[in-house]
């Protein structure tokens, strides 16, 4: 985005991909059909911004969620479609359609590419940059450098951290690298494998206080890892406490629509219904999937062979804590390699988010996952590389 900008705007521009093709990563996002944005309003939007919401501003409004939607079905000519809570995918349910129309209009709009090129430093004299030095030892002489390299979440897509390590050089201060909108290592039962838990509420608690709440959908993995898009959305807290070495723990609500009232009423009807010959493991056979019946009769020290007849209240409320409040204690996060996005990077105070322009340095340009800066998922991700990469684009070509 930021070297078609400044194409466009009668730049001479040269673009440095490392890998042997440009848009790795994005040709895998969104399990290959790519979420490029999210169509709420920017309220909303800005709302989903996690990390430096003040600072994404100026960019959003430079080139916000409708700009982006005209740019790839007008000058792209990649047809999009709307999807569950405002999601945007390209109609084709292809992202390397739109990763090859990004690379066709950079190069239409006259910038050259040139792959497996790698920059291994910034060229700096007296405060201004003066271009950049190949890992092969060439120096490249310009104006104006954008430093677009990304995070370093998927690094097998070329995203290694290289961007960081030259913005340090250059004397910028790097808030800590972690993992965001990644799986959660859990305590969990064995035999969960697989399972898809929908319209459930998670709690993530840290030291024993709500620091989240999610409602939506979650997964067990064979690791024992919990996933699905609410997981990941809480995962930046959980990292965060994590890290500092504190207690964290999900709770689940697997009847969050109704009260535990109702959800105790459930029960007592249903052991009417079931009469004297009603055991637990009937009970719980109208109230949970198959998969958590043995976990949700545990949770409540109950052997699945009881009466429900002989059942004490103080055993039929041990049943609603476990529907209303199953909870299990978080381990560990997932590396990188597994991390849609990455927290942490070029501290935004360093960064005029106006431009995009590097404070203290002149000419210099940093947009992208390479900044302290990141959202939940659900295309809001893209939209500040789209964003971010078009001001940083617009304002190295005006100087």
């Amino acid at each position: 985005m930021a070297a078609g900008r400044s194409a466009s705007a009668g730049g001479r521009v040269l673009l440095l991909e490392k890998m042997e093709k440009p848009l790795r990563k994005l040709r895998i996002t969104g399990k290959g059909r790519c979420n490029v944005t999210n169509d709420r309003s920017a309220e909303e939007f800005l709302a989903k911004i996690r990390q430096g919401r003040e600072f994404f501003g100026p960019a959003f409004r430079a080139f916000d969620n409708r700009a982006a939607i005209e740019f790839i079905e007008n000058t792209l000519d990649v047809r999009l479609v709307h999807e569950r809570g405002g999601r945007i995918f390209p109609a084709s349910g292809r992202a390397w359609e739109l990763a090859e129309a990004l690379v066709a209009w950079v190069r239409r709009s006259g910038a050259e590419i040139r792959c497996q090129a790698p920059a291994e430093s910034l060229w700096i004299e007296n405060g201004a940059v003066r271009g950049v030095v190949l890992r092969s030892g060439e120096r490249l002489r310009a104006r104006a450098v954008v430093l677009a390299t990304g995070g370093v979440s998927y690094p097998a897509t070329g995203s290694t951290g290289e961007g960081h390590e030259m913005a340090f050089e250059a004397g910028l201060r790097i808030e800590p690298l972690r993992p965001a909108l990644v799986p959660l290592e859990v305590e969990v039962p064995e035999g969960l494998k697989g399972l898809a838990l929908r319209n459930v509420e998670v709690s993530l608690w840290v030291e024993d206080e709500v620091a989240e709440r999610r409602f939506g959908e979650m997964e067990f993995t064979a690791e024992g890892v919990a996933g699905g898009a609410i997981v990941l959305q809480v995962s930046r807290t959980a990292v965060d406490a994590l890290a500092d070495g504190r207690r964290v723990e999900l709770s689940v609500d697997l009847k969050p629509a109704v009260s535990a009232d109702k959800v105790r009423n459930r029960i007592e009807r249903e052991i009417d219904a079931l009469g004297r010959d009603g055991t637990v493991r009937m009970l719980l056979r109208k109230l949970v999937p198959a998969q958590l019946q043995g976990v949700i009769g545990r949770l409540a020290g109950l052997s699945m062979s009881r009466p429900v007849a002989e059942l004490s209240v103080a055993e039929r409320e041990r049943l609603v804590k476990g529907l209303k409040g199953w909870r299990f204690g978080v381990r560990d996060y997932r590396p990188f390699t597994e991390a849609i996005v990455t927290a942490g990077g070029v501290d935004l105070a360093e960064v005029d988010p106006q431009t995009m322009r590097v404070r203290s340095i002149g000419g210099l340009y940093v947009a992208g996952e390479l900044l302290d800066l990141d959202a939940d998922t659900g295309g809001y991700n893209i939209q500040i590389a789209l964003s971010t990469g078009f001001l940083a684009g617009r304002s190295a070509v005006e100087g």
